[in-house]
């Protein structure tokens, strides 16, 4: 724009012959173009700023907005964490703690639970010894029993029969004997 201003002048200060009438009138022209789309371009400018004015009143405005309703929120959340946070430490000192616990108790039950195994299998063994002893000496009872009541019941039983062979003989006898006298 200076480069223009200074040509302007110094073709103003030029003596008048060195310019012609017909590029005279072609410099007026010139310069009038100049200076409207120099108008223009300050009209745009003046636009531009008038927009951004605007703009920048509603960004303003939605920042302050903002800012009025998430500050409360934020701080509020600052204070809820400043309160939470101690609390959460020793929730989860305690589930530490308690994991600890809870891992010894069952260590502690898995070694009562083996001990209680290893002894039930040490009774269970005991007891199957105790039944089988037990089975076997009723059985060898049982089988003196048998052999015990078998013998005597056998010799008394060939006894009574003997002493029944020994009756029908004697009664077959009387009767034969008897049985003549009356001949």
């Amino acid at each position: 724009m200076m480069f223009a201003g200074n040509m302007v002048l110094g073709m103003w200060l030029q003596e008048p012959d060195s310019i012609s009438a017909g590029n005279t009138k072609l410099l007026m022209i010139f310069v009038g173009i100049v200076a409207l789309s120099m108008a223009v371009q300050a009209v745009v400018f003046v636009v531009m700023a008038i927009g951004a004015a605007k703009t920048q009143k509603r960004v303003l405005g939605m920042v302050d907005e903002v800012h009025e309703t998430a500050l409360p929120a934020i701080r509020s959340v600052q204070e809820l964490v400043r309160e939470v946070t101690p609390k959460v430490r020793i929730i989860t000192d305690n589930l530490l703690e308690t994991s600890y616990v809870v891992r010894s108790k069952a260590q502690e039950l898995d070694v009562t639970l083996t001990d209680v195994n290893l002894k039930t299998r040490r009774q269970v063994a005991h007891v199957d010894a105790l039944v089988t002893a037990t089975l076997e000496a009723t059985a060898s009872l049982a089988a003196a029993v048998n052999q015990s009541i078998r013998i005597p019941v056998r010799e008394i039983s060939g006894l009574m029969n003997g002493l029944k062979a020994g009756m029908d003989v004697l009664v077959g006898r009387v009767k034969s004997f008897g049985g003549r006298g009356e001949y």
